[in-house]
């Protein structure tokens, strides 16, 4: 695990106040179910990447979808969390895994790969889909959805006028999403925008770090005190929302033709 990986883990297993701040998180885990349950995959064999406290594996349980399922996430504090909430239910397996590096049990069988909200801490992400398509079988299904660069464009153009730079991540734009291995795309990527509203920009960056959101990009740099209080009136002025550009990726695994 490299450090920026290790931040990122020991950044999530940290928000212990994960649930009361992530709203759009939510709502995401959500729609990516009702993508999955429309999939009509009879009791699938599936694994969840970057699981979280359990967001996505909770509203696929609610959706009556069954199977055998390995549920996975970077930080163990994440996993614990998500195994606590699930209660036993469902025929779950829970375990740490960094889909750059690691490789699951089962690696070959999976009748889907998802996650929600978690491929845009992976840094090589075409890499990363790559190795979830041998994890699936022949006629399997990697469908997970992430962030685009219009996320946080807000916070972004309010440091821009205060002169600074935002720390958050610099997350791909659409068409740089698109274009990850094109001949496995099983559809063409979807987008919505999410908007999350607080009362003053202190919120915000309250709910970012609540959510363990808050890496900075490699190597930022950050904003003077003065910078931090003029973007932060510049982003009240304008509202107090944080869009969210979240953007569906689907892809599958060719079948095995006949030699």
């Amino acid at each position: 695990m490299n450090d920026r990986t290790a931040a990122i883990a020991s950044a999530f297993g940290a928000a212990r106040d994960y649930d009361r701040h992530a709203h759009v998180q939510r709502r995401a885990a959500e729609a990516l179910a009702d993508r999955i349950a429309a999939l009509g995959l009879p009791s699938p064999r599936l694994l969840e990447f970057g699981c979280g406290t359990g967001f996505l594996t909770d509203a696929l349980l609610r959706r009556n979808i069954g199977g055998r399922w390995l549920v996975t996430d970077l930080a163990s504090d994440m996993v614990e969390r998500c195994r606590a909430r699930m209660a036993e239910q469902g025929d779950l397996t829970f375990a740490v895994l960094d889909v750059e590096k690691g490789e699951p049990e089962g690696r070959g069988g999976f009748d889907i790969v998802t996650g929600s909200l978690a491929a845009q801490w992976i840094g090589d992400l075409d890499a990363a889909v790559g190795r979830m398509l041998e994890w699936v079988r022949p006629g399997g299904h990697v469908l997970f959805n992430t962030l685009a660069s219009g996320t946080f464009r807000e916070w972004r153009a309010a440091m821009a006028l205060a002169g600074g730079e935002a720390g958050t991540a610099a997350y791909p734009d659409v068409a740089t999403l698109a274009a990850i291995r094109p001949e496995a795309q099983e559809s063409p990527p979807a987008t919505d925008v999410l908007t999350d509203r607080h009362a003053d920009a202190r919120g915000f960056l309250t709910s970012l770090k609540a959510i363990g959101a808050h890496v900075p990009a490699p190597g930022h740099c950050p904003a003077s005190p003065k910078q931090l209080r003029a973007a932060m009136r510049a982003f009240e002025a304008n509202g107090c929302a944080a869009s969210y550009e979240v953007v569906t990726l689907h892809f599958r695994r060719p079948m095995e033709t006949a030699r």
